[in-house]
């Protein structure tokens, strides 16, 4: 355990957290997510939500000023109902850590999935919410 770090972090996640450069996302997914079959690089944390996971990432984890979307949540479907309890959790989790954090920009699923086979690695939670992903864009210190 180490002082001021969130029990919540797996060996793997804080290293692929500090090995990540400006400019690098990271991927918070659902538990119904195909994190496997869009990046290499899958941390798991089963059993935890993804506001959870923003709690204990957003305190270390820089978000890029310079770009317009270093939030970014997959838009519902046209078929669904979004349900607003998701962005609200991630929105509270990201004002308690980030100061002056922008709007969270929505992209439909197949962008998110182009995205998400770019980012520097996937984190699969426990989150069973639909449309509960999110990506975040590091920025500098």
């Amino acid at each position: 355990m180490l002082k001021g770090i969130s029990p919540l972090f797996s060996p793997e996640l804080l290293a692929a957290l500090y090995q990540m450069g400006h400019g690098d996302e990271i991927v918070l997914v659902d538990a119904y997510y195909p994190a496997h079959s869009k990046n290499a690089r899958v941390i798991r944390a089963d059993g935890l939500t993804v506001a959870d996971m923003l709690d204990a990432i957003l305190p270390l984890f820089p978000v890029d000023e310079y770009v317009d979307d270093p939030l970014v949540m997959m838009a519902c479907a046209p078929i669904d109902e979004p349900d607003p309890a998701v962005e609200a959790d991630y929105r509270a989790a990201i004002d308690r850590h980030v100061d002056n954090a922008p709007a969270i920009q929505f992209i439909d699923r197949f962008a998110f999935y182009d995205r998400s086979e770019a980012a520097f690695a996937i984190l699969i939670t426990g989150e069973t919410r639909k449309y509960g992903n999110i990506i975040l864009k590091k920025g500098v210190r």
